[in-house]
């Protein structure tokens, strides 16, 4: 079976698993309804990202009993995917306590760092990033906060699977290129599942991703970029600068409800990607994230995993714009 109809059966399990998922969501009364810090307005079934994780985890398995990826690799992905997914859900059922869920996730990023092991050193102009122990610190805190962001910003209709989308495409064709022939698959499998799921959730949305998708995406693409910069596929600034517009919203949002003595903790809607929403409507914005990332951060990804000595440079690069359009798009000032 070639790469590209096994693509193609992911697309469509992950749509029809989609369409399963709303039918049922509907019928139990699962619906996301909207309340003061929603962006949509009409009550419409969440549970969607069940699709994506189900679709992705029988890929994986695959993947690993033919050896397409490293065991371990496979291991990292399903377990840290699996512990969150299965989180999300429970809190998409019934609320969660905070400190549980970020137990949890905690968890999955120590299970991530455990299973891929040493890491090469993170090239930084003429030297490398360290020591090693600061390098894993930051990793496990960055694996935790990406699963929080990515659930942040699922915040208006096709948004995260456009995310997904993109950085998946972007990041299998850079890893193909590296000869990563394996992991580009593996990465092909959530930006396909991603592709089905959008199907749905495209403006207007007929079902969203829910906490267990947003979730399983963020430790997904954590665990994925640090395999491959373990495995001296893709370095990890060609990641970072891919995830950009997700990063930095999220964490500019965050940083502005801290210092300004916001409740930072509590749910809002003031992300700059919500105010820009409000003004230009859900498609156009996520549309216009789809082009940053291909237009934008996808050839500065692709120079850095040609010259990854070059990564913060370029990763800064391409994140200096993203911070202007967080200030003139009111990232976390109230609405």
């Amino acid at each position: 079976m070639t790469a590209a109809l096994l693509l193609l059966l992911v697309v469509v399990a992950s749509w029809l698993i989609t369409g399963a998922m709303r039918r049922y969501a509907l019928h139990r009364g699962l619906l996301d309804v909207p309340n003061e810090r929603s962006s949509h307005v009409t009550p419409t079934p969440s549970l969607g990202g069940v699709a994506i994780v189900a679709v992705c985890l029988v890929g994986l398995g695959t993947a690993g009993v033919l050896g397409a990826i490293p065991a371990h690799g496979a291991m990292a992905l399903v377990g840290g995917g699996v512990l969150v997914a299965g989180v999300g859900l429970l809190d998409d059922y019934a609320p969660v306590a905070a400190p549980w869920r970020l137990l949890a996730h905690l968890g999955a990023a120590v299970w991530v760092l455990a299973w891929v092991g040493a890491l090469p050193p993170l090239p930084v102009l003429g030297g490398e990033l360290g020591p090693p122990w600061l390098v894993m610190l930051l990793l496990l805190l960055g694996i935790t906060w990406l699963i929080n962001l990515y659930n942040f910003m699922d915040g208006i209709d096709a948004l995260a699977a456009i995310e997904a989308l993109t950085v998946g495409v972007t990041a299998a064709g850079l890893l193909w290129l590296a000869g990563a022939s394996g992991l580009a698959l593996v990465t092909g499998f959530y930006a396909a599942a991603a592709f089905g799921f959008l199907l749905w959730n495209a403006p207007p949305a007929h079902i969203f991703m829910g906490d267990a998708g947003s979730g399983f995406l963020g430790v997904s693409f954590g665990a994925l970029a640090i395999l491959s910069h373990a495995l001296d596929a893709l370095v990890l600034w060609a990641w970072l600068i891919l995830l950009g517009v997700f990063v930095v919203d999220a964490t500019f949002t965050l940083v502005r409800r801290m210092v300004t003595g916001q409740r930072w903790h509590q749910a809002h809607r003031i992300h700059a990607y919500q105010h820009a929403a409000r003004l230009y409507g859900h498609g156009p914005v996520s549309c216009a994230v789809a082009v940053i990332n291909l237009v934008w951060l996808a050839p500065l990804a692709a120079v850095a995993s040609l010259a990854p000595q070059w990564g913060l440079p370029l990763l800064l690069l391409g994140w200096a714009p993203l911070v202007v359009l967080a200030v003139c798009y009111r990232a976390g000032r109230p609405v």
